[in-house]
């Protein structure tokens, strides 16, 4: 019995993520989409993403479409041509992650198989490659977290595809040319995201949440700040720009309260969505009460 535990012992891969294909194979790195076992064996991942790694793929998608949206905004003038210029970045949002899906295993139904996430480490194998008596090093780099790793690169890759297909055919016969600097940015950002994923997608993935509500904060009261204090409330109430830029930031903290929760006791964490509109209304309601101007005649 001894001589059985320590062959079974000894058949194990140096390293948290070496594996093998099949017990008589040299340790490695496992085939994509496998992961190895605790006796270093690669096994076919067969699970679904849980409903964390859907909205942290949604995270993804929204930041990118989040991006679209403000430099159209901020680059392009005149209101029937924004209007277009973002149901045009919204259809290739849509249509880039529709086709991502579409293309991971398994190819067809919009559904993928995953492997489970379960350290920080899982992320980032490159940094625990093993070395064999401090002279030889085991390459066992992987995709651990396969598909979440590599599907944010590719959804990105896909709308760089369909924006330099799509905007500028938009741009040029329906917006009258007025999209090409929201064009130039998002040539900009897209790779930059790429990058962002590669280094930083393991601490993205558990920050996200976080960063969502700190970023639907901020960018509200920003955009709140911008506006003039004496008709702030008539602002936000008639002017429609700034109730769908209110009620996009509104979604946002939603969608970070979810993330956050994973509503994993809905009876208590879905009354949380009902203070979504807190800080814009308290905002509202006390910018008057906060101008600077104001110490002077304290």
């Amino acid at each position: 019995m001894s001589v059985v535990f320590f062959s079974v012992i000894s058949r194990k891969c140096p390293g948290l993520y070496c594996g093998r294909v099949n017990p008589g194979a040299e340790c490695g790195a496992c085939p994509r989409g496998y992961q190895p076992n605790e006796n270093s064996l690669c096994i076919r991942c067969e699970n679904k993403p849980t409903f964390y790694d859907w909205l942290y793929m949604g995270f993804m998608a929204l930041l990118s479409l989040c991006l679209h949206w403000f430099y159209i905004d901020y680059k392009t003038r005149g209101k029937r041509s924004v209007l277009i210029l973002h149901i045009s970045a919204l259809v290739e949002s849509v249509v880039a992650g529709i086709v991502t899906l579409v293309l991971a295993d398994p190819i067809g139904p919009l559904e993928i198989r995953s492997c489970p996430v379960n350290h920080l480490a899982d992320w980032y194998t490159l940094l625990y490659n093993p070395s064999l008596n401090y002279t030889t090093t085991l390459h066992c780099s992987q995709e651990i977290v396969y598909p979440l790793y590599t599907l944010g690169m590719i959804y990105y890759a896909f709308s760089i595809a369909l924006l330099l297909i799509i905007r500028p055919i938009v741009s040029c016969k329906l917006a009258d040319g007025r999209g090409n600097k929201s064009i130039y940015a998002a040539l900009y950002f897209l790779p930059i995201l790429i990058a962002v994923n590669a280094v930083a997608a393991g601490l993205l993935y558990y920050a996200f949440p976080s960063i969502i509500l700190i970023a639907s904060v901020v960018t509200s009261a920003f955009h709140l700040s911008c506006m003039d204090d004496q008709s702030l409330i008539k602002n936000s109430l008639t002017n429609p720009r700034n109730i769908i830029i209110i009620l996009g930031h509104w979604v946002l903290h939603a969608y970070g309260i979810i993330s956050l929760t994973r509503l994993t006791q809905p009876v208590f964490h879905a009354p949380l969505i009902a203070l979504v509109p807190f800080p814009a209304i308290f905002y509202i309601l006390t910018v008057r009460f906060s101008d600077p101007d104001n110490l002077e005649k304290v």
